[in-house]
């Protein structure tokens, strides 16, 4: 499903003409067992007001540890979100986030790339959303991607995470190339995407800004909406540090294509031997939705899909048989 985040228009500002520009804000002293993707090492780090802006939220945003982590806030009144001052043409984009604990059921955490603000009807955007549940069972995650408006074709993934992510932060990571779109939990690659003939101006191939949010989902975010947010339980605090842009910036979406060379990150986007092993065994492990095997949405699949890979895991509605989630709960979803 297309993310419902708010998008609201980022202030655009021009970066100095770099060749690549790198924004990082590091999480400080306590920041937990987060675990650096191979692409973050080595960024210098940066302040929270030299490269995002808030976007909604009014107080719901708040700066710590000098403007080196943002806590992102839901409560009755309001969710809150911050964006990029820049729009990107590729790069490599990061967070180490830690959700909120207890009771989130409806709550949803996203961070994405997207210019939804700009190509209301052709817009791109590759999302990482977090979609909370009741007590006792895990917050689940969901990517996404997204070209040229085709919400009607969503090629969306869920899966349950090997450990608890309200305990610590854990690093979610979006490489973005030409040819090659890859998702990261903490060092391991989830999901490559690689542009094909067929899937053309599908791919994402637009200049893009980069979000953080929180916000009430509960119409779908839960069980299909069958747990909504239950205030009771707020302030929802959402936490973000060791955000990371480092791509190619340009000056609007109708700009010419930027030289920027040959950034470190195309190469980036080659994965070794032993990281594809690491890949194939997570999402063995704790895929738990596919549109790749959802033939009721789909009953021919997706030109990209790989429709033998895995099928005997998942039923005609792109959900694992009999999934139980790490720690011993189940993930049931309802698209």
């Amino acid at each position: 499903m297309a993310s419902s985040s708010p998008s609201p228009r980022p202030s655009p500002r021009l970066l100095p003409i770099l060749a690549v520009a790198a924004v990082v804000l590091l999480v400080g002293p306590g920041g937990g067992e987060a675990r650096q993707p191979p692409p973050l090492h080595g960024v210098r780090p940066m302040a929270f007001g030299e490269g995002y802006t808030q976007i909604f939220g009014s107080a719901n945003l708040a700066l710590r540890g000098q403007g080196r982590r943002v806590h992102l806030s839901l409560d009755e009144a309001t969710g809150a979100g911050f964006a990029s001052q820049d729009l990107f043409l590729h790069g490599f984009f990061s967070a180490a986030v830690k959700l909120p604990a207890d009771y989130a059921a409806g709550v949803v955490v996203a961070f994405y790339l997207t210019n939804g603000d700009r190509y209301e009807k052709t817009h791109d955007e590759l999302d990482f959303e977090f979609l909370g549940n009741v007590r006792g069972r895990e917050w689940l995650v969901q990517t996404n991607v997204y070209g040229n408006g085709s919400t009607g074709a969503g090629r969306e993934e869920r899966y349950d995470l090997p450990f608890d992510p309200t305990e610590g932060f854990h690093h979610y990571s979006i490489l973005w190339t030409q040819q090659r779109i890859i998702f990261y939990v903490d060092e391991t690659p989830i999901r490559e995407v690689a542009r094909t003939e067929a899937m053309g101006a599908l791919f994402p191939s637009k200049p893009m800004s980069l979000y953080a949010t929180i916000w009430d989902g509960s119409a779908w975010a839960t069980l299909g909406g069958r747990y909504r947010v239950n205030y009771k339980y707020a302030p929802f605090v959402a936490q973000f540090g060791d955000l990371v842009m480092q791509g190619c910036p340009v000056s609007s979406p109708a700009a010419a294509a930027p030289s920027c060379g040959t950034p470190w990150y195309e190469a980036a986007a080659s994965l070794s031997g032993e990281q594809r092993r690491a890949m194939a065994a997570f999402r063995r492990g704790h895929m738990s939705y596919s549109y790749c095997h959802d033939r009721r949405r789909y009953p021919v699949a997706l030109s990209e899909c790989d429709a033998a890979r895995l099928r005997r895991l998942f039923g005609p509605d792109g959900m694992r048989y009999g999934r139980r989630g790490a720690r011993g709960r189940r993930s049931d979803v309802v698209m």
